[in-house]
């Protein structure tokens, strides 16, 4: 926090501020002091040795703390919401087992009715609504245990802070729409990207900027989000290939866009997934859907470009052939005698 301050007092007197990684200006060992590294750090600005790290300008910095304030809010009420399943376990109500969300409509109707005292798991069961009425029977046997006025006061409790925690991402998420107003088109521009919906478009542009200038190449933006595989290498033997640290917060709202993908079979990031998955598993899937849709967000955000996907054909179309065998190998693994005619 107090280097912050003292970044932020020089930037505001005019001074052209450079943030350096302290693993890329180590000293030799047994020279550690104040004065001793402020030289060392002299010495290597004046020869150009030194690399400022990526620091954004006031607006981004403003936007990026309120995008990290919701994330961690949201990560927050996602435990409240789990402490409160758990009672629910200890007073042998399995809710969560028949309603897929707990503090939903339905959920939440359920959970007022037993804390201000209904035992009766059919009445408790007849406050489903649309969908969920289908598993009344189901919902009237999960209801049945032994849900006490200790644990009403408990759940009590819990739904107050899910409701705090869940008006202040909505006072957030108000606030974000101010902030980020000048970088409309950018956030809108890179939400035509398949998985990437509003929220995780505004991590992109508080992470990165909404500056593809700042990035060299597309391939400088993955590396510093923490995607592209690391290159160890000695004596023509590569030792890992393990992805470097990135930006959490970048890597968070990507992986869910790109997990969002992977349930989306009639795209190229969809085919992709799977594509790689298969071969590779699904976490570096995951990571390489992420590598592609960033290096898409560094063309468009550095040329304007719009997103044309390619879709979910284009491996096929890119290897007929392949396609055809693979095919053929999955009939004949089935006991199936095949003979290919091409038609026209």
């Amino acid at each position: 926090a107090l280097g912050r301050l003292h970044y932020y007092l020089l930037e505001d007197a005019g001074f052209e501020v450079m943030l350096v990684n302290a693993r890329h200006v180590k000293n030799l060992p047994g020279r550690k002091s104040d004065v001793a590294d402020a030289t060392w750090l002299a010495q290597l600005g004046a020869h150009g040795l030194v690399r400022g790290s990526f620091v954004p300008p006031e607006p981004i910095r403003q936007l990026r703390d309120l995008t990290r304030a919701r994330t961690a809010i949201t990560r927050e009420r996602g435990r409240e919401i789990q402490r409160l399943e758990k009672l629910l376990e200890d007073a042998s109500i399995k809710l969560s087992s028949v309603a897929s969300d707990i503090t939903g409509v339905s959920g939440r109707a359920m959970l007022e009715a037993m804390i201000a005292g209904q035992d009766d798991p059919a009445a408790l069961a007849d406050l489903a609504k649309r969908r969920l009425r289908s598993k009344i029977p189901a919902l009237t046997e999960a209801l049945t245990g032994r849900f006490t006025e200790h644990h009403g006061f408990l759940a009590r409790v819990h739904l107050d802070l899910i409701d705090r925690h869940t008006r202040a991402i909505e006072d957030i998420t108000a606030r974000i729409e101010v902030v980020i107003e000048p970088f409309q088109g950018f956030r809108d521009l890179i939400a035509t990207i398949p998985g990437i919906g509003t929220l995780v478009a505004d991590v992109v542009v508080a992470e990165t900027g909404a500056d593809m200038t700042r990035f060299a190449t597309a391939g400088h933006l993955a590396s510093w989000a923490g995607t592209t595989p690391g290159h160890n290498e000695s004596a023509g033997r590569v030792k890992s290939t393990k992805t470097r640290p990135g930006n959490p917060y970048l890597q968070g709202a990507l992986g869910a866009a790109a997990m969002a993908c992977a349930q989306n079979p009639g795209t190229y990031l969809g085919a992709r997934y799977r594509r790689i998955s298969s071969r590779r598993g699904p976490m570096k899937a995951n990571v390489a859907i992420q590598h592609t849709m960033l290096i898409a967000i560094w063309h468009m955000g550095r040329y304007g470009t719009l997103y044309e996907d390619p879709g979910a054909d284009f491996f096929t179309r890119l290897h007929p052939e392949r396609a055809k065998n693979r095919a053929l190998h999955q009939l004949e693994a089935m006991g199936y005698q095949v003979t290919l005619d091409r038609t026209g």
